[in-house]
């Protein structure tokens, strides 16, 4: 069971209202406010869906994936980026542990600068999330 929601401070109602973070008992939960009755969401039902939306972008993009991230490491050798391709095949294991560690508060609070932001209903449902976009290979990401 995950000790706290693991993305606190990144998730908002569909108003675009944040959403809390309580505990009902040990059970770390989302709070949102439904007409001023306080909806408490078991977290864990919230943060493995949108774990599952991230796991279903990953997969089949792994060696991309991992040639970017070693890339962006500096680390653009063929060993490196099979150890990448090898824990992005794996990524399962990968979020069984981040639900047990969760996510650091300088980690959210970057998340969140950079655009990543979950929106879901009043029962939990998880209606999207957004999160940042590579821009070109120019570095301009052009209009908006």
């Amino acid at each position: 069971m995950p000790r706290q929601p693991l993305f606190s401070g990144l998730v908002v109602d569909e108003f675009d209202r944040p959403v809390g973070a309580a505990y009902v008992g040990d059970e770390p939960c989302y709070v949102v406010d439904d007409a001023g009755f306080k909806r408490h969401i078991p977290s864990a039902q919230v943060d493995r869906a949108v774990l599952e939306m991230i796991r279903q972008q990953i997969s089949g993009n792994e060696g991309l994936l991992s040639e970017q991230a070693a890339k962006m490491l500096g680390t653009d050798d063929i060993f490196s980026r099979a150890m990448l391709e090898n824990q992005l095949k794996n990524v399962d294991k990968q979020f069984d542990a981040l639900l047990e560690t969760g996510i650091p508060e300088e980690g959210r609070m970057f998340m969140g600068m950079a655009g990543f932001k979950i929106v879901i209903d009043v029962h939990g449902d998880v209606l999207r999330f957004d999160q940042p976009s590579a821009t070109d290979e120019g570095g301009d990401s052009g209009d908006e």
